[in-house]
């Protein structure tokens, strides 16, 4: 069985030349070979796709017309060299870059831009949402979306909005990507291009798709004439090993460059091996408690206030969330600008038991806590109910999947619940503000499932407000001290969501392999390169 996922993949799928025993020890010194989970990548087509696994395949294969810098988050040039943002704040002219070409020979032009942002909308496909609830609609976009000339497109704000934000949400695979209108033309059964794109690709990437087939494998092949440079892998695998132990093993046995989603244990072992970097960087969102304010106990901010000191940050952290996760606090990713240092909770079962005498529940109460039946969920869940319990508070947990517990909580039909979300996608606060904490009806009419402050009942008109404010405010500085204000705010106002971990992402890759970006939401492969 040794070398069996080399031989295969790179003899049937790959078609390369016979190896010797010799090579089949590492993989080629011009191909990269990566494990990685596909079970929700369903089609090839941007418009279409679903969750960050085919994000991280479509960054190899659609420029967008800017980009995040993967360490700073910053806004960076793409297919846009540069860009002005006009002094109302209503609209951004973008001036393309005068080389950017398709894999198919044909220039990128403002059209292309206009046509690829228009699709989603104009389809109602599942990437649409992200422009949609920025005030974009198939009534607005020909007003909203300008062909200046063939190569400045000028996007205009259908509401006040920050236009950092909007150019955020550009930087993503999906609603950002920007494909070769002419080439779909081409293709067009009367269907946009959407049944041909399911397969085969139209972008201006690194790569191009060569073959995919569902929960098996993506072969992407180089973009000799990639008008950023030529990347220097010739081929990249991507492989569905959904297995943890499967990934692990490639590694160590040198058949697998990159593993991508990969469980603590085997990581903790690779930690291990001198061959091996197991690298971890920050993503978007959190581990936290939720509490439904539906429930008068926790309605209660005195109780609330509480549950903060009834948490042992340190000790899940320390000894459960590595890998998945590192102690913060606030409910804003510390890589958005205006993110204040953490706070500085720590477990204390005296005060959590003085603030519940004051609540009236001196002897504490019964309570239910749903979680995913997910290990570190579950773990962490374990942990907050033994250090409830030291507080006279007797918690029930119900485990379930993914469907059933987060279904509980958009049905406002829970207590306690550990989760995982936020926002934080897009490095702006107001990404994690509209997840956590802003909630503009609270009716249960409104059904504003979206908004986890509405799935928790909780809503603060006044930092509704803020959130607002904050948000159209043109100044970058004065933009930055009000969203301090508002995490000041949040922490008087006791919110239904302690966060208690940011969500981290893991990946381990062979050493002599360098230029790997491990976040999904931004990584790329056109800067690999092997040192053999």
């Amino acid at each position: 069985m040794k070398h069996l996922l080399l031989s295969t993949v790179l003899g049937t799928l790959v078609a390369t030349t016979s190896l010797t025993q010799q090579a089949q020890a590492e993989t080629p010194a011009d191909q990269l070979i990566v494990g990685f989970n596909m079970n929700n990548v369903l089609t090839m087509d941007p418009a279409a796709i679903t969750g960050s696994d085919a994000v991280q395949i479509l960054n190899n294969v659609y420029d967008t017309i800017v980009r995040l810098d993967p360490d700073t988050k910053k806004l960076t040039p793409s297919l846009a060299e540069r860009w002005e943002i006009a002094p109302d704040n209503r609209s951004v002219t973008f001036y393309l870059d005068q080389d950017a070409t398709f894999a198919s020979g044909n220039p990128v032009t403002a059209e292309d831009v206009r046509f690829s942002l228009s699709r989603p909308i104009e389809l109602t496909l599942a990437q649409s949402t992200w422009l949609v609830s920025r005030g974009y609609s198939p009534e607005n976009i020909g007003e909203m979306f300008e062909v200046v000339d063939d190569k400045t497109f000028r996007l205009h704000l259908p509401q006040p909005d920050d236009p950092r934000l909007i150019m955020m949400v550009l930087t993503i695979n999906g609603p950002g990507s920007i494909l070769d209108s002419k080439l779909v033309a081409e293709h067009d059964d009367g269907d946009n291009g959407t049944a041909w794109l399911t397969n085969n690709s139209a972008g201006s990437g690194a790569f191009t798709i060569g073959q995919w087939r569902a929960n098996e494998f993506v072969i992407l092949n180089q973009n000799a004439e990639y008008w950023g440079g030529a990347p220097a892998m010739s081929r990249v695998l991507m492989r569905h090993l959904p297995e943890s132990q499967t990934q692990r093993l490639a590694l160590e046995q040198g058949d697998l460059d990159i593993g991508y989603s990969l469980a603590a244990a085997d990581l903790t072992a690779l930690e291990t091996n001198e061959d091996i970097t197991v690298e971890t960087v920050p993503s978007a969102g959190f581990y936290y408690l939720a509490v439904s304010m539906e429930d008068e106990r926790f309605a209660n901010p005195k109780v609330r206030e509480a549950l903060r000191y009834l948490i042992d940050y340190d000790g899940i952290n320390t000894a459960i969330m590595p890998y998945f996760g590192v102690e913060r606090q606030r409910p804003i990713n510390s890589g958005a600008f205006g993110a204040l240092p953490d706070l500085e909770y720590t477990l204390d079962v005296d005060k959590a038991k003085a603030l519940l005498a004051e609540a009236g529940y001196p002897d504490g109460f019964d309570t239910t806590i749903h979680v995913i039946s997910t290990q570190e969920f579950l773990d962490s869940a374990t942990a907050i109910q033994g250090t409830l319990a030291q507080a006279g508070i007797n918690a029930e947990i119900i485990t379930g999947g993914g469907g059933q517990i987060y279904g509980a909580m958009r049905e406002r039909n829970f207590e306690l619940l550990v989760g995982r979300g936020g926002g934080g996608q897009l490095p702006h606060p107001d990404s994690n503000l509209r997840a956590l904490i802003y909630n503009p009806d609270n009716s249960q009419e409104a059904g504003l499932t979206n908004y986890q402050g509405w799935r928790t009942s909780f809503m603060d008109e006044g930092l509704n407000e803020m959130i607002e404010a904050a948000l159209v405010e043109p100044d970058a500085e004065k933009q930055a001290k009000l969203y301090q204000d508002i995490q000041e705010e949040m922490e008087a106002a006791v919110p239904s969501i302690q966060p208690f971990s940011e969500r981290v992402v893991t990946a381990a890759y062979q050493d002599d392999v360098d230029g790997i970006i491990v976040d999904p939401w931004v990584a790329r492969f056109e800067d690999v390169v092997k040192n053999r």
